[in-house]
């Protein structure tokens, strides 16, 4: 299948059975307006298949929408279309060892794991209070970490390794294996790029309009 961006999701999502898009993607569909409710980082996300709109009324969500939309209006609707009614794997993976993973390693599509570890390496407890505020759980890897769900059939595992005078501390990013096998290596990138920098933007680490 062609695909040509949010244009051609929408056509797609439209066509598909509401009730099933909804059970296999763990969201609510109310049929009175034509809208899903989808539950991303602990936010309530809306689709409006009439307006053709994603939306959020929590200055988080607006964030993930707005801020963050280049990253996440695409993935939000290709999960919508492309999720199976599968159990987790309970395998987890790094993002490069996925097929088509090579994208993750290569110039501009490198996760900016490094700007993370860097800003939490020296506020460890807002890593935890942040991951929180996301909706996520601590998880028991490394130093610290979390379990944080961009979406609810996709859990993201944060893993923040402290360093010392010999090394510096390091962030990993891991995923349930499951993910590959409804979702392409480029949404699986989108979806780690929003994670950090969900992580970032509602931490004390600020870069204005910078790019994440």
């Amino acid at each position: 299948m062609i695909w040509l961006g949010e244009e051609k999701a929408w056509d797609i999502l439209a066509d598909l059975n509401a009730r099933d898009v909804a059970i296999n993607a763990k969201a609510f569909f109310n049929s009175y307006d034509s809208t899903y409710l989808l539950t991303c980082f602990g936010q309530d996300i809306s689709i409006s298949l009439r307006d053709r709109a994603i939306s959020s009324v929590s200055k988080t969500g607006k964030f993930f929408v707005n801020y963050l939309g280049d990253y996440s209006r695409l993935s939000i609707l290709r999960y919508l279309i492309h999720v199976k009614e599968l159990p987790l794997s309970g395998q987890l993976v790094r993002p490069a060892d996925l097929q088509g993973g090579d994208i993750f390693i290569k110039g501009s599509h490198i996760l900016p794991l490094e700007r993370a570890a860097t800003y939490f390496s020296n506020c460890n407890n807002e890593f935890l209070n942040v991951g929180r505020s996301l909706g996520g759980t601590q998880h028991h890897y490394g130093d610290i970490s979390l379990n944080i769900y961009p979406f609810p059939k996709v859990p993201v595992v944060l893993i923040l390794w402290l360093g010392n005078e010999e090394f510096p501390s390091t962030v990993s990013l891991l995923l349930d294996s499951s993910c590959a096998s409804f979702l392409p290596p480029d949404i699986i990138w989108s979806i780690s790029m929003v994670t950090i920098a969900m992580m970032l933007i509602n931490s004390g680490e600020r870069q204005g309009d910078d790019e994440i």
